[in-house]
């Protein structure tokens, strides 16, 4: 069986899969610093040289920020397109590494051995399984199970600013039956995923000017409007006592979980305590008679990002301030509209106010949320892939952070997208220290080959 032998071949070409991504990661691709654009450029010429090697018809192609990868190869069967980024993260503060973080290195802990080095798990370390996937196929049969194409891209760190203008313009080559995507993780570090939700996102940041100057509190205060009070009345009345926020409107478009995902989602045994318990906390917030997992996967949230008013130094100044202001995220579900809710948050902030105070809300920008059909057969030919390699069998899983590209390939290329990733809870994406598990990255080559195997009968 064809499959066996590829799964063999990964085993045994293990080290020198390792090597290849310890090579991508010396590239210090930060893509919001402009002092590593010739970096950025050096790392889309590796993909694009590796790709090449491996059979496929691979090009660097430019746009106003770093250049997106595009490969196709010409294999039978079933059209997919795997995306993934090969930029990273600042590595800021630099004193907090252990060691360099752009000198890989790997490194044994008590739960095994990991890679350690920025762009480790988010996301050289995800892309280069599915890179490695195809290699061993290629070895072994001398073609691909499937039809692929892959988008590498490289402006996902700082906003992907060049993204939708270049998958606009380029949407009859990119598209494709489905779309992977490995950008994720594994439930509880353990049970591998397939993320069919995403929560979209609306910024916020209001600010409100009362008096136009700061004043002495003594003098002033009880007499003179506080534009703190009144933000803190603003912020207060978002949620009510059961956890749901106030903002007319809000909840058109909420769906509620079917049933067949719920009792998924109820099989995780998911352990909240321990959940919360890891960061210093005990007690479940969010909106009565929810699960937990519904709270950070399927439900909407209005969250307090931060607020900024008056005397912040040292010491204490005993002032009464002109302006306060505070900025709020809004993670959305379903068909919420970001631009109705932004709309509806002006129209409550505006009624909050008094004759001598103004409101100025200078972001207001959004994106919807994704949610996959899981009807397409690719959806559970991935699941059953999946669960032949891990302990635990496969599920379909939201997820409460939010991934814009899914929601793109959507409304722009028509396609689905699959989110399979590999990365533990552990992996300090993000933060000093990266790393991703060498279990991870060895497994998830094998994951992808056995669901490209599955792809190609379908």
């Amino acid at each position: 069986m064809s499959l066996d032998r590829v799964l063999d071949y990964i085993d045994n070409d293990s080290d020198n899969a390792l090597a290849r991504l310890m090579e991508l990661l010396r590239i210090p691709s930060v893509s919001t610093d402009p002092a590593f654009k010739a970096d950025c450029d050096r790392a889309a010429d590796w993909l694009v040289d590796e790709l090449n090697s491996l059979g496929f018809d691979a090009t660097k192609r430019p746009v106003p920020g770093h250049p997106m990868v595009i490969a196709h190869s010409d294999a039978p069967g079933p059209h997919v397109m795997f995306y993934g980024h090969y930029d990273v993260q600042p590595v800021d503060p630099l004193h907090l590494w252990d060691n360099p973080p752009f000198e890989p290195a790997l490194e044994q802990t008590q739960d095994g051995p990991v890679i350690r080095g920025r762009g480790s798990s988010d996301d050289k370390g995800q892309l280069m399984t599915f890179v490695e996937a195809c290699r061993a196929w290629k070895a072994v049969t001398g073609t691909l199970p499937a039809r692929i194409s892959i988008f590498f891209e490289g402006e996902e760190e700082s906003g992907s600013p060049s993204l939708v203008p270049f998958l606009e313009a380029n949407a009859d080559e990119l598209k494709a039956e489905i779309a992977l995507i490995c950008d994720t993780g594994l439930f509880e570090s353990r049970v591998p995923g397939i993320v069919t939700m995403l929560r979209g996102l609306l910024a916020e940041e209001v600010i409100i000017t009362g008096p136009d100057k700061d004043l002495h509190s003594g003098m002033f205060g009880g007499l003179a409007r506080n534009p703190i009070h009144v933000l803190a009345k603003i912020i207060a009345g978002l949620r009510d006592d059961d956890g749901r926020i106030t903002l007319p409107g809000f909840y058109d478009g909420v769906p509620e979980l079917p049933d067949d995902i719920r009792a998924q989602w109820q099989g995780l045994a998911f352990d909240h305590a321990k959940f919360l318990g890891d960061v210093g906390l005990s007690e479940p917030a969010g909106e009565t008679g929810r699960t937990p997992l519904e709270m950070i996967w399927s439900r909407p949230t209005c969250e307090v990002n931060g607020i900024s008013g008056g005397y912040e130094g040292d010491g204490f100044k005993t002032v009464l301030p002109s302006r306060a202001s505070a900025k709020i995220s809004f993670r959305l579900v379903g068909t919420q509209d970001p631009d109705a809710i932004h709309a509806s948050f002006v129209d409550y902030v505006t009624a909050m106010l008094s004759s001598d105070c103004t409101a100025e809300f200078p972001l207001g920008r959004g994106a919807p949320a994704s949610r996959m059909g899981i009807s397409h057969p690719a959806f559970e030919a991935a699941r059953t892939a999946l669960s032949a390699e891990w302990p635990d069998p496969a599920a379909y899983i939201g997820c409460g952070g939010s991934i814009p590209i899914a929601g793109h390939f959507q409304s722009i290329l028509g396609m689905d997208s699959m989110l399979i990733g590999f990365g533990k809870d552990d992996d300090q994406i993000h933060s000093p220290n990266e790393k991703y598990d060498l279990d991870s990255f060895h497994k998830g080559i094998r994951s992808w080959a056995r669901i490209l195997a599955a792809l190609g009968e379908l």
